[in-house]
């Protein structure tokens, strides 16, 4: 079986992965600090940014596999996956350009982020209901 949908998804996602990474490891260069980090706010944002990119991105993307898999309709896996990654890129961006702080485009990121896992659950939950009790 194939998930092209969730495959695009999915490479966006590792694309973000690795410019968000390139951000730590830019710090942890400049500071000479293979672990933690130190009182640079910036650097701080990095590795949150990246953490919290880490900690979302995987569950979205098995539930958007999962559900391409079991038949729900590509469009709504889009729909879910575009503002997934919206929300991701959105999150990153506005952690790092925020310093941490609060930043219009990080909350806006928050809340796509978490509606596409509440959606694509609510895709999922659908789905088996329609062939487990139809």
């Amino acid at each position: 079986m194939i998930v092209p949908v969730t495959g695009v998804f999915a490479a966006v996602i590792g694309i973000l992965l690795l410019v968000l990474s390139g951000q730590v490891v830019r710090f942890r260069l400049k500071y000479k600090k293979g672990m933690g980090i130190t009182d640079d706010r910036d650097f701080e944002a990095a590795v949150r940014a990246h953490a919290n990119l880490v900690e979302y991105a995987p569950i979205g993307l098995l539930m958007l596999a999962v559900a391409e898999l079991n038949g729900v309709p590509s469009g709504l896996i889009y729909w879910s996956g575009m503002m997934l990654v919206v929300g991701r890129i959105l999150h990153a961006w506005g952690m790092i350009n925020g310093r941490g702080g609060t930043h219009w485009a990080r909350m806006l990121g928050i809340v796509l982020t978490w509606l596409a896992i509440l959606v694509t659950a609510i895709l999922l939950l659908w789905n088996v209901w329609q062939v487990y009790a139809g």
